[in-house]
C-alpha cells in the first residue's frame, strides 16, 4: 500500500473516531497540508498526549521559549488544556531543540516514539515548521487524550519564498484582521507576507513627512457600487495604519517568522498621492483619491524633480519601518497619457537621452527611468527592490527581482536575464477570482474562474529553463486583490481552502504532489479551519462533476465525486434529490435535454450544496467538430467540443465553457454523421469590452456532403458594438431556406478593437459557445 493510502486510511479513521464524542482517547492524523517531504511510519506503541505533558525548550533560547508557548497554545485550540512550559529536557514529553545536522534553515525533524516527542529544525524558524505539522495532526477534541502513532517525519520547503499578497488599498481591514491573516500564513507554512499598501483609491499607512497622505489621501468620498456601474454608495471610506501599528505588525509577524514587504506602488496607482499633494502630478489636478476600480490616467510626474523626491522620502520612511531584504515599487499599469503631453516628462525624456524603439516608445522608457531611479536609492539604503513584471521593460540593475503576474513570461525572461524571479501569474493564483462556475451563488469577485483544482496544478518553474536558470525562480506568491471583497470574512472565504493548495506548490517537491491525495488532507485540515472559526469556501464538500462528451455514442457522461462519508442521489427532470431518488453508482450518460441535479447526503443528515446543470440538445450536440483555427493560448479549455457539448456558459466567459479566439475567425466544421435537414445556426458570445472582448461582425455558413467541398449557403452581417452598449450575453441567429447536409461549416468572425476604445485598432477578443443546429 503507497504512503498517500496510508494517508487516506488514517483519515477515514480519524474521522471516525471523531464522530464519537464519548471517547476518552482520540488518535492522531499525519495526512496534513503540505505534505512533508518524507514520512515514515514505525511500528511500536504510541505517544499519548495528556493535559500533564509538558513542553519543553533549550534553556536561555527566548525564540524557543516562544516557540513552545505557540504550540501549548495551539493545543490548547484543539484539546482544551494548556501544557506546561519548562526550559531544559522534559521526560516523556515534547522536546524542542536545534539541530546543526539538518541543512536546510527552515528544515525540521518530528520524531514520535512511546517515550515522547522530538521537534528539531536548523533554525527556530524549522522547529516552528514542525510545531505547525504537530499542531495539524492533533484532532479537534476537547478534554480527550490525544494518540499520536509512532512516525519520523524529515521535512524542508522546496521554495526559500513563499508568499501571499493582500490588498489593503481598495479595503482597508484593521490590525486585529490583518493579525489574523498572518495566522492564517504560518498555519500554511507562509513565510512572507506582501502588504499592498497605497493605490488609486486610498493611501493606508503614514508618512511623517507627508501627513496629507494619510489626512486626504486615506479617504474616499464614496465607492463605485458592482462593477464600475455609475452608481455610487454615497459613503464615505477611510482606514490607515500608523506607523506604531505598522511596527507592531512587522513584530507580531516576526514572530512567527513571516517577513512583511510592504509594496509603494509607483510611479502608477498613486491618485490617492496626487489628491493629497496636487503639485506631484502633470496636470496639477484637481484630483480626488479615485472612487471606481481601475486603473487611474493620473500618474506621478516622472519629470517633476519634486515628485522623484517624494517617492525616495516615502520609501525611506518606509525602510525604517520595514526591516525586509525587499521593498515592493510596484511598476505596474501605468499608463503613459499623461507623460506624453506633459512638457516636464518630455524635458525628461531629452535631458536623459531616452529614445523610443520597436520594442518600447519613449515614454515606456521613462518608466525605466523611474524604477531604477528608485532602485539606486533602495539600493544606498542597503535593501534590494522587487516589482511587477512591467519592470522588466528598459532593462533592470543585478539586484532587482521580478515579480510574474501576467502569466509565466516574464518571469521566465527575468530568470534567463539572471534575475531572482518570484512567480505570481493570474492564471494560477489570483485569489480574487471566482472559486466556482456557479457564480450566481458566489460572493461577488473581479471575474475569471480559478477552483481549488486549478491552484493546485501551478508549477512554478517553467518548461525550457535550463538547470542553472530554474534557480533563479526562487519561489511563489498568491495575490488577494480586494476591489470586491469589502469584509475580512470574505477575504477568508476567497483564500480558504485555496491557499492549502498553493502552501503544497510552495512547500511540496512535484513529484509527490497528487491532487487525489491532496483532497482528503485538505479535508482534514478544514477541522482545524472549523476550531479557528475561519469562514472557508466548502466547495471541497460539494459534488465534483466532469461532463464528458462521447461522440461515438452521442451521449454527454457525467461523471460525479465526492469526498468524505456520505452517498449522492440525483434526478433528471429538474426535481431537488432526496433519499427517494436515484442514488448514484455509475457514470449517466445523457442524450436528450435534462435538467440534471445531483447532492449528497451525509451520515448526520447534512446535504452538499446543489450541482445543478441544465443540458440541451440540437442536431449538432455530442457531434464531431474541428477547428481550423486554434483558440487563443489561455482559452482553450476542452478544445473544439465546448461547442457542441450541450452546455451553455454564463458571463464568466473563464469556467471553460467558452472558446477565446484573438486575431482570427471561429471556423467549426460539424459532421452530423448522417444527412440531416436544417435552417438555423444559432450561438451566443460574451462581451467584456474592457478585457478587449467584442461581439461577432459576420456569420458565414457552409454545407458539404463529403467533409471536403462546401459551398456557402448564407451569410449575415452583424453591426458593430457600440461604445454604450453593455456587456454581458449576445445571442446571434442566422436563418435561411432549410438544406440537408452531413457536413455544416459555421465561420464567425471577429473584429479590430473601435477606435473608442481604450486599446483602438488592436485584434479584439471573440468567446463563443454552443453552436446550436435547427
Amino acid at each position: 500500500m503507497s504512503t498517500l493510502s496510508k494517508y487516506a486510511l488514517i483519515l477515514a479513521a480519524c474521522t471516525g473516531m471523531l464522530s464519537c464524542s464519548n471517547n476518552k482517547t482520540v488518535r492522531g492524523n499525519y495526512g496534513i497540508v503540505p505534505l512533508p517531504q518524507e514520512m515514515a511510519e514505525q511500528q511500536g506503541a504510541s505517544f499519548e498526549l495528556t493535559p500533564s505533558t509538558q513542553i519543553s525548550y533549550p534553556d536561555g533560547n527566548e525564540l524557543m521559549k516562544q516557540n513552545a508557548s505557540f504550540l501549548s497554545s495551539y493545543i490548547k485550540e484543539a484539546t482544551g488544556y494548556e501544557l506546561p512550559v519548562v526550559a531544559g529536557v522534559a521526560g516523556k514529553g515534547i522536546n524542542l531543540s536545534l539541530d546543526k545536522n539538518i541543512q536546510n534553515p527552515e528544515g525540521y525533524k518530528l520524531v514520535v516514539t512511546a517515550n515522547g516527542i522530538q521537534i528539531s529544525g536548523e533554525t527556530e524558524a524549522g522547529v516552528f515548521y514542525g510545531i505547525q505539522t504537530l499542531r495539524k495532526s492533533i484532532p479537534t477534541a476537547k478534554g480527550a487524550n490525544i494518540e499520536l502513532p509512532a512516525v519520523n517525519i524529515n521535512d524542508y520547503p522546496r521554495f526559500k519564498y513563499r508568499g501571499m499578497m493582500l490588498d489593503v488599498g481598495r479595503h482597508f481591514f484593521p490590525v486585529d484582521s490583518v493579525k489574523k491573516y498572518i495566522d492564517i500564513l504560518a498555519l500554511h507554512n507562509i513565510n512572507t507576507f506582501h502588504w499592498h499598501l497605497t493605490d488609486d483609491q486610498g493611501w493606508r499607512i503614514e508618512i511623517k513627512k507627508y501627513p496629507k497622505l494619510t489626512e486626504i489621501g486615506s479617504k474616499r468620498s464614496e465607492t463605485v457600487i458592482g462593477h464600475n456601474s455609475g452608481k455610487y454608495d454615497g459613503q464615505e471610506y477611510g482606514g490607515f495604519y500608523t506607523q506604531d501599528e505598522i511596527r507592531y505588525v512587522v513584530k507580531y509577524a516576526q514572530e512567527r517568522y513571516i517577513t512583511i514587504i510592504p509594496e509603494i506602488d509607483m510611479p502608477g496607482h498613486q491618485q490617492a498621492a496626487l489628491a493629497s499633494y496636487l503639485e506631484l502630478g502633470c496636470t496639477g489636478g484637481p484630483y480626488e483619491v479615485w472612487k471606481q476600480w481601475g486603473v487611474s490616467e493620473d500618474v506621478i510626474c516622472a519629470g517633476n524633480e519634486q515628485a522623484m523626491q517624494f517617492l525616495e522620502d516615502v520609501l525611506a520612511e518606509i525602510i525604517e519601518l520595514f526591516p525586509s531584504k525587499y521593498i515592493h515599487v510596484g511598476g505596474d499599469e501605468c499608463p503613459k497619457v499623461r507623460w506624453e503631453k506633459c512638457p516636464k516628462c518630455q524635458a525628461r525624456i531629452k535631458a536623459e537621452g531616452i529614445k523610443g524603439d520597436k520594442k518600447h516608445s519613449a515614454e515606456e522608457y521613462l518608466q525605466s527611468y523611474v524604477i531604477s531611479r528608485m532602485e539606486k536609492f533602495v539600493e544606498s539604503k542597503g535593501r534590494h527592490i522587487i516589482g511587477w513584471d512591467e519592470i522588466l521593460e528598459g532593462g533592470l540593475a543585478p539586484n532587482a527581482t521580478v515579480m510574474s503576474w501576467r502569466g509565466m513570461e516574464g518571469g521566465t525572461e527575468a530568470a534567463r536575464q539572471k534575475h531572482d524571479v518570484v512567480m505570481s501569474p493570474n492564471t494560477f493564483v489570483y485569489l480574487d477570482y471566482y472559486q466556482s462556475s456557479d457564480t450566481e451563488n458566489e460572493p461577488q469577485a473581479i471575474g475569471g474562474y480559478l477552483p481549488l483544482e486549478k491552484v493546485y496544478s501551478f508549477e512554478p518553474v517553467p518548461e525550457g529553463l535550463t538547470p542553472e536558470e530554474q534557480k533563479y525562480i526562487i519561489g511563489a506568491q498568491a495575490n488577494l486583490w480586494t476591489e470586491y471583497i469589502p469584509t475580512f470574512s470574505q477575504v477568508e472565504y476567497m483564500v480558504l481552502p485555496r491557499m492549502g493548495a498553493l502552501a503544497e506548490t510552495q512547500w511540496t517537491d512535484p513529484s509527490k504532489k497528487d491532487y487525489r491525495s491532496f483532497l482528503p488532507r485538505m479535508i482534514h485540515l478544514t477541522e482545524v479551519y472549523d476550531r479557528l472559526g475561519y469562514n472557508y469556501a466548502k466547495h471541497i464538500f460539494d459534488i465534483n462533476a466532469t461532463l464528458t462528451p462521447n461522440t461515438e455514442s452521442g451521449m454527454l457522461e457525467i461523471s460525479l465525486l465526492k469526498f468524505g462519508d456520505g452517498d449522492i442521489y440525483y434526478t433528471l427532470d429538474g426535481s431537488v434529490p432526496t433519499r427517494n431518488s436515484i442514488k448514484y453508482e455509475s457514470p449517466v450518460s445523457i442524450d436528450k435535454d435534462t435538467d440534471f441535479k445531483a447532492i449528497v447526503i451525509r451520515p448526520n443528515g447534512n446535504v452538499s450544496r446543489l450541482f445543478n446543470e441544465q443540458i440541451r440538445f440540437n442536431k449538432a450536440t455530442i457531434k464531431p467538430v474541428t477547428l481550423k483555427e486554434s483558440p487563443s493560448k489561455g482559452y482553450t479549455f476542452n478544445g473544439a467540443s465546448v461547442l457542441v457539448d450541450g452546455l451553455s456558459g454564463n458571463e464568466n466567459y473563464k469556467t471553460g465553457r467558452w472558446l477565446g479566439f484573438q486575431g482570427k475567425d471561429v471556423d467549426a466544421v460539424i459532421d452530423l454523421k448522417t444527412p440531416t435537414e436544417f435552417s438555423i445556426i444559432s450561438f451566443n458570445t460574451n462581451v467584456v469590452k474592457g478585457d478587449w472582448i467584442m461581439g461577432a461582425t459576420k456569420i458565414v455558413v457552409k454545407i458539404s456532403d463529403d467533409g471536403k467541398t462546401f459551398r456557402e449557403i448564407a451569410n449575415k452581417a452583424i453591426p458593430v458594438l457600440k461604445q454604450d452598449d453593455k456587456d454581458g450575453l449576445y445571442p446571434q441567429e442566422i436563418t435561411f431556406k432549410p438544406v440537408t447536409a452531413r457536413y455544416v461549416e459555421v465561420i464567425i468572425k471577429g473584429s479590430k478593437l473601435p477606435s473608442w476604445h481604450g486599446g483602438a485598432g488592436s485584434d479584439a477578443f471573440l468567446f463563443v459557445d454552443e453552436i446550436i443546429v435547427e
